[in-house]
C-alpha cells in the first residue's frame, strides 16, 4: 500500500501538539521562535565539518559556529588566548570531548564523578578504558565533598579527572568547583576539572557564578543548546582549554579541514539556530529569560506545597522536586521520576496555567498527609553548603 507521508507527519505534530501541555517533566525551553532559520536554512544541507578554525572546504556556517563558541566562552570569563570548542550533537558528545581530551593529557588518571552525575559519564569512563571513582552526593545532589577528599587521598599518586555537574539530573544541584579545586590544591594532585553544565551553564554564567578563568582551576564545560536556548534538535557546545589539549591534528585532503572534533561531520543548522538564539536575545534578554523561569518555579513550589505536598527547589534551580505523586497525577502529566522522588521543571516558556493545573490535579489525587523529603542544604558563604 502507498505510505500516505502528510497524514504521518500530521499525526505526529498532532500528537505532540496534544501532548505539550502536560509535559513539564524534562527540560527543553519552548518560548523562542526558531521558524525563521527553518524557512530559510532548513530545506539544505549545512555540514560543518573539520576544525571551526578551518577556512578551507566547504565554510557552510562555520562562522556562525565559531560566534557560538566566542560567545559562550566570552559569558564564562574563558581566556581569549587559551579556548578551543564546538558545536556537538549534545551533552553527551561534549562531555566524551572533554574527557577524551583531559585522558590523553593524563592517561593514568583516575575519573571521579558523584552518583548525581549525568548517566552519560560512566559510560565515556567505559568508553575511554579509564577506572571511575564514584564520589557520593547528599540527598539534594550536591557532590559530598568530605568524600572527594577521601577517594583522593587514598589515590593521590594518580593525577585525577573531576567530573563536576553543573545542574544535576534531578535536583538542578551544583557542583561547588572552588572546593573541588581546593582539595586538588591541597594534595597536590595533578589533573582536570570538567563542568558538565548541560541544563543550567547559561543561567548561571549570567548570574557571574559560573567562571572559566585562570582561577578557576576548570579545564571544560559542557553546555546544552536544546535545554535552555530551546534549539529544536538536539545540540550542544563543549569549551576546553586550549592548552589541554593534545593535538593529534590529522589533516584531510579531501576534506582541506583538519580532523579535530568527535563527530567529523557537524550539523550546521543547530550553529545557525544557536547563533540566531544569541543574537536575537543577547545577554539580557536570557537574563530576564532566567529570572522568570525561576519565579515561576519558585510559585510552582508554592502551589504545590498549598495541596499539602511536598515540594522544594534550590534558589537558583528551575526543577521543583517533589515526592512522586500518585498514579493518575502521573498518567496525565509528563514527569522525570527516580522511584520515591520526582521534578518538574519551569522551563522558559512553561505558563503559570500549567503550572495551576497540575496543581489542582495534585490536590484532587492527594489523600495522604504531606509526605517528608530531603531539603536542599543551606548554601555557606564560600559557595558550598552545610548539612
Amino acid at each position: 500500500m502507498p505510505i500516505d507521508v502528510t497524514a504521518v507527519l500530521d499525526q505526529l505534530v498532532a500528537d505532540a501538539t496534544a501532548a505539550a501541555p502536560t509535559s513539564i517533566g524534562y527540560p527543553g525551553a519552548v518560548d523562542l521562535d526558531h521558524s525563521a532559520v527553518m524557512t530559510r536554512l532548513g530545506a539544505r544541507l549545512w555540514n560543518n565539518i573539520g576544525d571551526p578554525a578551518d577556512t578551507g572546504g566547504t565554510a557552510h556556517t562555520r562562522i556562525l559556529e565559531r560566534a557560538v563558541v566566542d560567545w559562550i566562552a566570552d559569558l564564562v570569563a574563558m581566556p581569549a588566548d587559551d579556548r578551543w570548542g564546538y558545536v556537538t550533537t549534545g551533552g553527551t558528545e561534549g562531555n566524551l570531548s572533554a574527557l577524551h581530551a583531559a585522558y590523553r593529557c593524563w592517561p593514568t588518571a583516575r575519573i571521579y564523578h558523584s552518583t548525581a552525575a549525568h548517566y552519560s559519564i560512566p559510560k565515556i569512563v567505559d568508553m575511554l578504558g579509564a577506572r571511575a571513582v564514584t564520589v557520593q552526593a547528599g540527598p539534594d545532589g550536591e557532590m559530598a565533598y568530605d568524600d572527594l577528599a577521601a577517594q583522593l587521598r587514598r589515590r593521590r599518586r594518580w593525577p585525577a579527572i573531576v567530573v563536576a555537574t553543573a545542574g544535576t539530573t534531578m535536583t538542578e544541584a551544583v557542583d561547588d568547583t572552588t572546593r573541588i579545586h581546593a582539595i586538588l590544591t591541597e594534595y597536590g594532585i595533578p589533573g582536570h576539572t570538567h563542568v558538565d553544565a548541560a541544563l543550567s551553564g547559561i543561567p548561571l554564567a549570567l548570574d557571574g557564578a559560573l567562571r572559566l578563568d585562570d582561577s578557576s582551576g576548570i579545564g571544560s564545560i559542557t553546555i546544552s543548546g536544546h535545554k535552555f536556548l530551546g534549539i529544536p534538535t538536539p545540540c550542544g557546545v563543549v569549551l576546553i582549554r586550549d592548552h589541554l589539549r593534545r593535538p593529534h591534528l590529522r589533516h584531510v585532503s579531501y576534506t582541506a579541514a583538519a580532523d579535530t572534533t568527535i563527530t567529523g561531520s557537524r550539523c550546521g543548522l543547530a550553529a545557525a539556530l544557536l547563533w540566531h538564539a544569541i543574537a536575537t536575545h543577547g545577554r539580557e534578554g536570557h537574563r530576564w529569560r532566567t529570572a522568570e523561569a525561576r519565579r515561576l518555579a519558585a510559585h510552582a513550589v508554592d502551589q504545590i506545597r498549598a495541596t499539602g505536598w511536598t515540594a522544594w527547589r534550590h534558589p537558583h534551580a528551575f526543577t521543583v522536586v517533589l515526592p512522586t505523586p500518585p498514579p493518575a497525577v502521573r498518567a496525565k502529566w509528563l514527569l522525570a521520576s527516580d522511584g520515591p522522588v520526582s521534578h518538574l521543571i519551569c522551563m522558559p516558556g512553561i505558563s503559570e496555567g500549567q503550572v495551576r493545573a497540575f496543581a489542582a490535579d495534585l490536590a484532587t489525587a492527594v489523600s495522604t498527609p504531606a509526605l517528608s523529603l530531603p531539603r536542599p542544604r543551606t548554601p555557606t558563604p564560600s559557595g558550598g553548603a552545610t548539612p
